[in-house]
């Protein structure tokens, strides 16, 4: 009798736990014999990682054959989560007496005001609210919230001397206040039409004897959730000048509150975000199941909160931002890349971009309506108007399909960081890495009567090259050239490929290829090209005798003690060939040549817009990196504005030179 409900408990146990099916150590671990990476690490929850991150197994349980995955799954990098999710983001640990326009804020507004004060809030944050805060008692605090203050002058661009013009607002959780659902911006005597006594005018009057008025007239408790979301008012902002809406956000009137009279000559609009908007992330970066990746490099926008005006065209133009939106509008659409990387100056700078939100939330907009992942790196002017490095990083992190990031904090500089880019098949290995780096802006700044003039132009740091060392160092070796899982499955395609490209005997173990991006270039970029051995000319191609030298005058030795120093592979057989096949810059906008130095190819991208100086005559154009066979062959080429394809060559793989030799 004693045994019976002991071998029950026993037949238990096995049946529901030992003969349940268990992940094992496998789940964090793949091991195959194209390489052996730690994987599923560091995921956010239901958040879609970034084009450098690791990929779970759950993502990579794969997708359909036609993408690389397994029969009736979808592909492993389609892990991309609704725009409608907060990627399990508490909201009620949001500050409601904050502004920050970025915060997904699902809690309504309960009241506006407008108020005039001389004293600057940037200056005299305390003084100011103390005097320029409306009038609140804590009763009204406990029940609508505290007044917040948008940190945006509505009079334009601030001048101390003048005074500015704040909106604020309160904010509020409660369920039994009515919530902002209309704003509208209307002349002294007119009220809103149809009209009812949920409507309140703000008693301070706006530029031009306007009023702002608006609408309290729903609970959230008596909104649906479309209401929430279609209709409730959740944050307020003011855009500048003509340029497009920050994501999320929607201009409240047809006409902006301020017309080019406003301080700082540009418009002012005010905007409205309804209901929570996050935008939409990029999946982890991959290449096509044909084994293809390409990238649009461009360089030198120099956009401003001003519409822009052409420079050095053959015929005067304005709206030069808006032009070059169209142009690269129409490269993309030609070109149609996986990535396109912003190599700095997306600021012009120079007193033109003082308000560098309405910049950032115009230059990448070709990208972002395309779902096109991008990044970026800064430039020397991106920052000279205040706004720093940091902020930037985290209002373009903020944006559709970004995917930039600021990188290590202890670094000189902001956007320090490594993409890797991997198989489209279930095994999603690594098969190329991109490295960006922040080449800085000016390392010597004078003081004369005109003010604060840079001199000299900054370099990658001592601190960045060991990180860039460390880096590749981490990068495990994989069998090249790559064959993907279930190659079979291919049919023709990988026949043909293995037949044309693979040599008997050329596998090998070896880090991925890698590119490079930053914005000033190296001293290295104007040394001596190598020779190609097939022609005995030298190995540059492309324009680079229309200006000066760009580089910095001074450097910490990036190309010899890092370029050189990160190979393919430390054993004695790889030849010291090194990992990254060329360097792209921008900087220098005449001068687009590819010259290969010891082996390195660097890469200029060319001026890529109007806004930008130029010269009658030379195009303006991207430069494009085609990487195909799984990683093994790097093309590149320009598109110019006249849609034509100039000095298409192979950088690294078949049908490239032989390699360096010393």
């Amino acid at each position: 009798m004693i045994l019976t409900p002991f071998c029950l408990s026993l037949l238990l146990v096995f049946l529901f736990l030992l003969a349940q099916p268990s992940p094992g150590p496998g789940a964090l671990q793949r091991i195959g014999w194209q390489s052996w990476d730690i994987i599923g690490q560091g995921l956010g929850s239901g958040s879609a990682p970034s084009g450098s991150e690791a990929v779970s197994d759950d993502e990579l349980a794969g997708g359909d054959l036609s993408e690389g995955g397994g029969p009736g799954r979808k592909p492993w990098w389609n892990v991309s989560t609704p725009t409608t999710a907060l990627d399990g983001l508490d909201t009620a640990s949001l500050p409601l007496d904050v502004w920050d326009p970025i915060l997904p804020h699902d809690t309504g507004l309960s009241e506006l005001a407008i108020t005039q004060c001389y004293i600057d809030p940037e200056i005299f944050p305390s003084l100011a609210d103390s005097i320029c805060t409306p009038s609140t008692t804590k009763e009204e605090e406990a029940s609508r919230g505290r007044w917040v203050r948008v940190e945006r002058d509505l009079l334009g661009r601030e001048t101390w001397d003048l005074g500015t013009m704040n909106i604020y607002y309160r904010r509020t959780r409660r369920h039994d206040i009515p919530l902002v659902t209309a704003i509208t911006i209307l002349p002294a005597p007119e009220t809103p039409s149809p009209f009812s006594a949920a409507w309140q005018r703000v008693p301070q009057p706006m530029p031009g004897n306007r009023y702002l008025w608006y609408k309290a007239e729903k609970t959230l408790a008596q909104m649906s959730a479309r209401e929430r979301q279609e209709e409730l008012i959740t944050e307020v902002d003011v855009l500048y000048g003509s340029g497009q809406e920050w994501y999320g956000f929607e201009r409240v009137h047809d006409s902006a509150v301020q017309g080019p009279k406003a301080r700082g000559g540009e418009d002012v609009w005010l905007t409205v975000r309804r209901g929570v908007k996050p935008p939409p992330r990029a999946p982890p970066l991959h290449f096509s199941a044909d084994g293809r990746f390409k990238i649009m490099q461009v360089a030198d926008l120099h956009f401003s909160v001003a519409p822009g005006t052409c420079r050095d065209t053959p015929t005067p133009c304005n709206a030069s931002d808006a032009l070059t939106g169209t142009l690269l509008a129409r490269m993309l659409d030609a070109e149609r890349p996986d990535l396109v990387v912003f190599t700095g100056d997306q600021l012009n700078g120079q007193g033109s971009a003082w308000d560098a939100r309405s910049v950032l939330a115009k230059f990448a907009q070709g990208a972002m309506q395309r779902g096109i992942p991008w990044a970026a790196v800064f430039g020397n002017h991106d920052d000279e108007d205040g706004e720093s490095r940091a902020a930037q990083m985290r209002w373009m992190q903020a944006l559709p399909y970004c995917v930039a990031q600021p990188g290590p904090s202890g670094l000189h500089g902001v956007g320090n960081y490594v993409l890797k880019v991997r198989s489209a098949d279930a095994s999603a290995t690594h098969l190329l890495t991109l490295y960006l780096l922040d080449s800085g802006s000016y390392s010597r700044i004078i003081f004369d009567w005109f003010g604060l003039i840079p001199t000299e132009y900054d370099w990658i740091h001592q601190d960045q090259i060991e990180w860039f060392l460390e880096q590749s160092a981490s990068i495990d070796p994989i069998e090249r050239p790559f064959t993907p899982d279930g190659a079979d499955d291919f049919g023709d395609l990988w026949k043909r490929q293995s037949a044309d490209q693979l040599a008997p005997g050329a596998r090998r173990l070896a880090k991925p290829n890698a590119l490079m991006f930053f914005h000033i270039p190296l001293q290295e970029a104007y040394s001596k090209a190598d020779t190609d051995p097939r022609t005995g000319l030298p190995l540059d191609v492309g324009l680079h005798d229309l200006e000066e030298n760009g580089a910095a005058k001074k450097q910490d030795g990036f190309f010899h003690k890092g370029v050189l120093q990160a190979l393919e592979t430390d054993h004695r057989a790889g030849g010291g060939v090194p990992e990254v096949k060329a360097i792209a810059n921008g900087h220098c906008h005449l001068t687009e040549n590819c010259r290969r130095v010891q082996g390195v190819w660097m890469c200029f991208g060319g001026g890529g817009s109007y806004s930008g100086y130029g010269r009658p005559g030379f195009d303006r154009r991207v430069r494009v990196f085609d990487v195909s066979d799984y990683g093994e062959t790097v093309r590149t080429w320009k598109r110019t504005e006249e849609d034509e394809v100039v000095d298409e060559m192979v950088l690294s793989g078949k049908g490239a030179p032989p390699m360096f030799t010393g």
